[in-house]
């Protein structure tokens, strides 16, 4: 076993060990010794692509060019720091390896939140954390051709009923929503989800509530109360990442914007829809040149105006 790899299974039956403590003061600790072990695991899986080359070659953060002394270059490691989990995707491209780029995105953001904003975070949260790193920790075994029963043991039982705990809370908090009248399909698909910690085990307190106005919740993660209005923002944003991102990048139209009656981000353009998902505005047509109305062009002070003859009306005043 290379060193490399038994690093990884070391941090991460640590990060196990942290959570399996229940104590509130090795919360940190035990998800940033099983991150560890997930970036680990993942360089481990790289370095088995060459296994004739120098790890470090193919692990380097940095390189630059340098002569090779016949008219050409060679390219040289800079200093010793190698690759984190920003580009950790980019370079399994590159070996022509597959990873969950969008679970890898969301594991690094979870670890960095919990890094910066929590000093004792709650048992939830940290199982949460585990159980949305397992399906990633389970990809990289298979890449390496290794059996995580056999290499860990005990601790990986535990993430078994990490798992299982976890996804039994969140079927139970998302339940909870079922009855719920939303203003907009994409809401009704969308998972709610915490804005202050990210976690998805949203509650409302009231299970037999169905008007979204009156949506009290709760998240088990970090304790936050929610109301309707921070929930639905929250729950959108992750919705329509992918397509505000891809639009964002190649200048299409945004699917989410913010609306111009209730300043929430909440008004949706999307798949025929068209409308706020919190406080149902609409718009429609100026009223006076018949352009089509946007949260882009709308005027600011008057919904039923573009903001050309929003800003004309305004002068003649």
């Amino acid at each position: 076993m290379s060193d490399l790899l038994q690093n990884a299974l070391d941090s991460i039956a640590l990060g196990i060990e942290d959570y399996h403590a229940n104590d509130p003061k090795r919360a940190i600790s035990a998800v940033r010794n099983f991150y560890a072990g997930t970036l680990l695991l993942a360089k481990e899986v790289l370095a088995r692509t060459a296994p004739d080359a120098d790890p470090g070659e193919i692990l380097g953060a940095r390189y630059k060019p340098v002569s090779d002394g016949k008219r050409g270059v060679v390219f040289q490691q800079v200093g010793h720091s190698t690759i984190d989990f920003a580009q950790l995707a980019e370079r399994f491209n590159d070996f022509g390896l597959t990873i969950d780029q969008a679970a890898l995105k969301g594991l690094s953001k979870i670890r960095n939140d919990i890094e910066h904003r929590y000093s004792n975070l709650p048992h939830e949260a940290v199982r949460e954390s585990i159980a949305k790193a397992f399906p990633v920790v389970v990809d990289l075994f298979r890449e390496a051709g290794e059996d995580p029963r056999e290499l860990l043991g005990d601790c990986w039982k535990i993430m078994l009923d990490v798992r299982s705990v976890y996804e039994r809370e969140l079927a139970q908090c998302r339940a909870t929503f079922d009855g719920v009248d939303w203003h907009s399909d994409a809401m009704s698909q969308a998972t709610p989800k915490c804005p202050e910690c990210g976690s998805r085990l949203v509650e409302q307190a009231d299970p037999d509530n169905k008007r979204q106005g009156f949506i009290d919740a709760k998240c088990r993660g970090c304790g936050s109360n929610i109301s309707a209005e921070r929930l639905i923002e929250a729950a959108l944003e992750e919705y329509f990442e992918m397509e505000n991102h891809v639009a964002a990048h190649d200048g299409g139209e945004p699917a989410l914007y913010t609306c111009p009656e209730c300043t929430l981000k909440a008004y949706v353009i999307w798949e025929g829809e068209n409308g706020c998902a919190c406080c149902e505005a609409t718009l429609t047509e100026c009223a006076v040149c018949d352009t089509s109305l946007t949260p882009d062009n709308v005027d600011p002070d008057n919904s039923n105006l573009c903001s050309y003859h929003g800003h004309v009306l305004s002068k003649d005043d």
